[in-house]
């Protein structure tokens, strides 16, 4: 057998194989292992891409990410191509650098660049000199996290571990046009400490941004004025801020945040042709209602983000949440192929629960 024969059956030897279509069978599968394959150059194939969405496979935004990571670690790809179900990824050294990634450059996509951030955020954190990024696509679509929530809830928690970056949004990307700018600057680390967020404490702080492009002002004014007759009715009254920003498309959009002593909660809402302005502000009022009645310090969205940060820190990180969700579950399988740990989760009732794990410590 030849040298190149018998590296390449070592290489698929250690390969880790995943099944896109366990659990929620979602694009979660597919970011998280893209970005631990990058962090501990481990290479792996996973099959059933997508399985439980309508089309399957991947989209603009999850080629995105593949050839984002594969450029970060210069890595040899097979099956990364639209619509593909099968992908193999095999990286190589990790790198950072400056790098511009766009969403869009297949095909005409406002796919989302918070989905291709949650992909490529946790290795840069780990390469030698960190990163300088510029990303374009969708900043508020359905589906993935609004750049708010990002900046405002995502960004502080994984700050607590020790992670520095700092994000701002030049251009807004509405569904369907896109055409949205984000930069950012993120720093290297060596290794993430432990995070304790298992009690909310008092609320400090409840602030609703009020974010518009290219649409009627008098939208902003019917959703003021349905926040206090809302929040009115649980005797709160949260801080109302507007924007008007550039965008190249027309949209509007709703971003909660709720700061307690121990922790913040986001929620949010995107406008839709014949969607009423007023039932965008009910959609973040009983997501807040939601939370609220039960204990858990973060949300659900949350929760199913700091997974990887918490199997990757030094010693023992635990969380409560509002909602135990089959995205946690399932990236929780993901991130247990990767990495020996083993994460315990305990319903405390209906819907509220804790989760709690020993990171292996990972050190760059």
């Amino acid at each position: 057998m030849s040298p190149t024969a018998c590296r390449l059956l070592s290489v698929l030897w250690k390969m880790i194989h995943i099944d896109g279509s366990q659990g929620e069978g979602g694009g979660q599968i597919l970011r998280t292992s893209l970005a631990l394959s990058a962090i501990l150059k481990k290479p792996f194939e996973i099959t059933g891409i997508r399985a439980h969405r309508k089309p399957p496979g991947l989209k603009p935004q999850h080629l995105a990410g593949v050839k984002a990571v594969a450029e970060m670690t210069q890595a040899t790809v097979k099956g990364a191509a639209l619509k593909s179900q099968t992908l193999q990824f095999t990286p190589g050294d990790l790198r950072g650098g400056s790098y511009v990634f766009d969403v869009a450059e297949e095909t005409s996509s406002a796919g989302s660049i918070t989905l291709l951030l949650q992909t490529v955020y946790p290795p840069l954190l780990f390469s030698p000199t960190g990163a300088k990024l510029i990303l374009k696509g969708g900043t508020h679509v359905e589906w993935s996290p609004s750049f708010d929530y990002f900046q405002e809830i995502f960004l502080p928690a994984t700050a607590r571990m020790g992670a520095a970056a700092v994000f701002h949004i030049n251009t807004w990307g509405w569904y369907p046009v896109g055409g949205g700018v984000v930069g950012g600057e993120i720093k290297p680390i060596k290794k993430l400490k432990s995070l304790q967020l298992t009690s909310r404490g008092r609320l400090k702080r409840l602030k609703a941004s009020l974010i518009l492009s290219n649409l009627p002002l008098s939208i902003l004014e019917r959703q003021r004025q349905r926040l206090q007759e809302k929040f009115g009715m649980l005797n709160l009254e949260p801080e109302i801020e507007t924007h008007q920003v550039p965008s190249p498309g027309r949209g509007c959009a709703i971003f909660l945040l709720a700061e307690f002593e121990g922790g913040r909660a986001g929620f949010s809402s995107l406008g839709a042709r014949g969607k009423p302005a007023e039932r965008m502000v009910d959609e973040v009022y009983e997501a807040f209602k939601d939370y609220d009645e039960t204990e858990g310090c973060i949300d659900a969205h949350l929760a199913d983000q700091l997974l990887l940060f918490m199997a990757l820190a030094e010693g023992v990180s635990s969380f409560t949440t509002s909602h135990l969700t089959q995205h946690l579950f399932t990236n929780v399988e993901v991130i247990q192929k990767f990495l020996p740990v083993r994460f315990e989760i305990q319903k405390e009732d209906r819907k509220y629960g804790r989760v709690t794990v020993t990171g292996v410590g990972f050190e760059f």
